[in-house]
């Protein structure tokens, strides 16, 4: 199951003030400076986080600009669980990636708040953080204590990146197929040919399913599932159920052999920020608990027993993180295919072009949680992956091939597990419940 629109360290980066105000172990985690001790596992404490701000000396409807006097935007601790959505598009992540020169090959990582600023100052009349500072923001283990526990008590990593450095469409499609095909930004046209790990756990003989959470909003002829980008979905309607069946499933003993969760697009329980044309406003707190609603009714069945649950996040959401990118394998030599240059959009890598402007560097990182009575106890990977590596376990475990050189490129996952000695036969009895009281609004920060 992947939500929607998380970063790492937007998400995990206080883990080690969380392990420390609950006495557990310290190791090495990379998360948010600020929070790491002052002596121990690296990487140690450092400076708090900060990007360039904008320069009030020239505000809205002035596009953010930036000098030396401009002052720094610091990392910052949401109080309300909504918040106002920053993009993570093709233009919006190299921006990211270096604000003077986006397809540089040195990333800087300093054009987070320049990136949610210039979007919110093309939409006045819409966003309040006509500054940025929302790519900032962070949530801690007090506002997400169900994902916090989860992290820290089963199996995460700290080197999780999404497939390719634009916004949900084509990273979904990754997810599935392992390639977007050459797509950065949604379809405008048919159904991708490309296999997907269905049509080949179809051909193996493999059972299969698509939970789907929202299926009351969806439309004929086919469900509301990321497995819509492809042809595959025509072909297989009775594999695309509604996420309910995923419960009575659990309590039956009758999950197949692979499922795949499409989180709550329309009833705002996949976490995204508020403020998208596609989303009503995610409340992070409501997207969780909706998810531990799942993951703990696994738990408590007899489906557990065998069982692996991977939770991540289909993209970084705009949000800051200080760690780059990383090199990755071109899926299958495709370039963009479908970047704008015309007389009002010129997307980057239009204009110049450099090592980020085709499809060999992931995204950023998201956040992990590997929950299994296999899943090795208290475990961080820091081995760098994207999360096409869900692909290549299964591709693994059930002997199908890989769908392409990126899935094929990626490790199989099992470092996550200990076959042998399976630390949580019987689940943890001390899960917290998921708070969702925190409050909710998008008029102003934190």
């Amino acid at each position: 199951m992947a939500q929607e629109n998380r970063g790492f360290d937007h998400y995990f980066g206080a883990m080690r003030q969380y392990w420390a105000d609950n006495s557990i172990a310290d190791q090495s985690f990379d998360g948010l400076p600020e929070f790491n001790p002052s002596s121990g596992a690296t990487p140690l404490r450092g400076p708090v986080a900060t990007n360039p701000g904008c320069d009030p000396a020239f505000p809205p409807p002035s596009d953010c600009v930036h000098d030396k006097a401009s002052p720094a935007v610091d990392s910052l601790h949401m109080i309300s669980m909504c918040l106002e959505n920053p993009s993570p598009s093709w233009n919006e992540s190299h921006t990211d990636w270096n604000l003077s020169d986006p397809v540089s090959s040195k990333p800087t990582l300093d054009g987070f708040v320049h990136a949610a600023a210039h979007d919110a100052r093309a939409q006045p009349q819409t966003f309040t953080d006509v500054d940025g500072r929302r790519a900032m923001s962070y949530y801690d283990g007090n506002n997400l204590p169900y994902y916090y526990f989860l992290a820290s008590n089963f199996a995460t990593s700290d080197r999780w990146f999404s497939p390719v450095m634009s916004r949900t469409q084509p990273n979904r499609m990754y997810s599935l197929a392992a390639t977007s095909a050459g797509h950065v930004y949604p379809l405008t046209g048919p159904p991708l040919k490309n296999p997907t790990i269905f049509d080949e756990l179809q051909a193996a003989g493999v059972s299969w399913k698509v939970y789907v959470t929202d299926l009351q909003h969806a439309k004929p002829p086919v469900q509301d599932s990321a497995l819509n980008m492809f042809a595959a979905a025509a072909k297989y309607p009775k594999n695309i159920v509604s996420s309910s069946e995923f419960l009575t499933d659990v309590q039956n003993g009758s999950l197949p052999s692979v499922a795949y969760i499409d989180p709550g697009y329309a009833s705002g329980l996949d976490e995204h920020p508020g403020l998208d044309d596609n989303h009503p406003g995610g409340n992070i707190q409501a997207g969780a608990q909706y998810v531990s609603t799942l993951i703990n009714a696994l738990m408590q069945s007899s489906s557990w027993q065998d069982s692996v649950f991977i939770l991540t996040y289909d993209e970084g959401g705009g949000f800051y993180d200080h760690v780059a990118p990383q090199a990755a394998v071109s899926p299958d030599g495709i370039k963009p295919v479908d970047l704008q240059s015309n007389s009002t959009v010129r997307d980057i890598c239009t204009y110049s072009t450099g090592p980020n402007c085709n499809f060999v560097f992931t995204g950023y990182r998201v956040p992990l949680m590997v929950i299994s009575p296999f899943a090795k106890k208290n475990y961080v990977s820091h081995t760098v992956a994207d999360y096409t590596a869900w692909l290549k376990l299964v591709e693994t475990r059930f002997g199908v091939s890989s769908l392409t050189k990126r899935d094929a490129a990626q490790m199989d996952m099992t470092e996550f597990f200990d076959f042998q000695n399976p630390p949580w036969l019987n689940p943890p009895t001390n899960i917290p419940k998921q708070d969702v009281t925190g409050p909710c609004y998008t008029d102003h920060l934190p």
